[in-house]
């Protein structure tokens, strides 16, 4: 399909750590047909120090009060080796394999194993080194923007047009960093203030509850649909709290795809299926009474009822005042 969105599921971190759970993670999002797995390559001591906090929502949602970032991302870090097995098993189940990169080595490390295209997550967009360094390491990048003023942005695109990215290889995703984000803080229409603003591609990576807004960006304009899933919310982790389940990811999916088709091409126009229906709704002018021939038509006379297969009701001026040629039971088709 020319308009086909690309849909991302974020298993993010949703494997605890484990191995046979993300491909159970894979499994799920092949099953609901979406075009990219996505998973976190980062090394956790170059994320984070030992000082950092964790999040109020990671807090809760890890039920682990007194661990540090730094602890709680150790026990999420995936290997390069178990890249690779995550890698092969996408191969194998005819899945896109997708990852963000958090420090300077991941992304050296997604570029080696041949992705062309990376993901820099909102809490990056202000890390000029960072940017830099996937500037030159890929010809393509989706950029999120949570917790990012206009000027922010604007400064992270110019250095990847500053390095010779073309506009049109940067898709920048609305986004609003809070695991659920409530209703009233997604602000979807600020999508459509990026692409204004900046003339790029556009998407959302959604953090809300259910899958009614990723849905609505996609009517407003989204070319790309970045959605957290898990294969049970009540699962503990970090992100499994605002997460969808596997049959409301499908839901999702199919969702999509749906107003995709029924978007269409924007032209105004009578569609195949309802031109036979046009007779059937549409009305004639017809007579409200008997009349005999030589009698003037008038708006004591004449009526408007279906079936829409005689004179179009549009002619009526033109028909009120002329004489009948012929005798009309009541509700005949009207002839000229």
């Amino acid at each position: 399909m020319k308009n086909k969105t690309l849909i991302i599921a974020e298993a993010g971190v949703n494997h605890n750590g484990s191995i046979p759970l993300a491909k159970k993670l894979i499994d799920a999002a092949v099953s609901a047909g979406v075009d990219y797995v996505k998973f976190q390559t980062f090394q956790a001591e170059k994320l984070a120090s030992e000082h950092a906090l964790k999040a109020d929502y990671q807090r809760s949602n890890t039920q682990k009060k007194e661990e540090t970032q730094l602890q709680m991302l150790k026990k999420l870090e995936l290997t390069y080796e178990q890249h690779y097995e995550l890698i092969s098993y996408c191969k194998q189940k005819n899945i896109g394999f997708f990852s963000t990169a958090f420090d300077l080595e991941s992304l050296e490390f997604l570029s080696s194993i041949g992705l062309k295209t990376v993901k820099i997550p909102s809490g990056e967009i202000t890390d000029l080194p960072y940017l830099r360094k996937a500037s030159s390491l890929f010809p393509r990048v989706i950029l999120s923007t949570g917790m990012a003023k206009l000027q922010e942005i604007r400064e992270a695109v110019q250095v990847f047009v500053s390095a010779g990215m073309k506009k049109e290889n940067i898709t920048i995703l609305h986004c609003t960093t809070e695991y659920p984000t409530p209703m009233q803080e997604v602000n979807l229409k600020a999508m459509l203030h990026l692409q204004q603003e900046f003339g790029t591609p556009i998407g959302y990576s959604d953090h809300t509850i259910g899958i009614e807004v990723p849905i609505a960006a996609v009517a407003l304009g989204a070319t790309v649909i970045e959605k957290h899933f898990t294969l049970d919310r009540t699962m503990k982790g970090p992100d499994h709290k605002a997460s969808l389940e596997p049959n409301e990811l499908k839901a999702m999916t199919n969702a999509i795809r749906n107003i995709e088709v029924a978007l269409g091409n924007g032209e105004k126009r009578i569609s195949p299926t309802e031109e036979k229906n046009k007779t059937v709704a549409r009305k004639s002018i017809v007579a409200l009474k008997e009349i005999v021939v030589g009698e003037l038509f008038s708006n004591d006379n004449l009526t408007v009822k279906r079936p829409g297969t005689g004179l179009s009701p549009m002619l009526w001026d033109s028909i009120i005042g002329t004489k009948a040629k012929r005798p009309y039971h009541p509700d005949e088709l009207i002839e000229l």
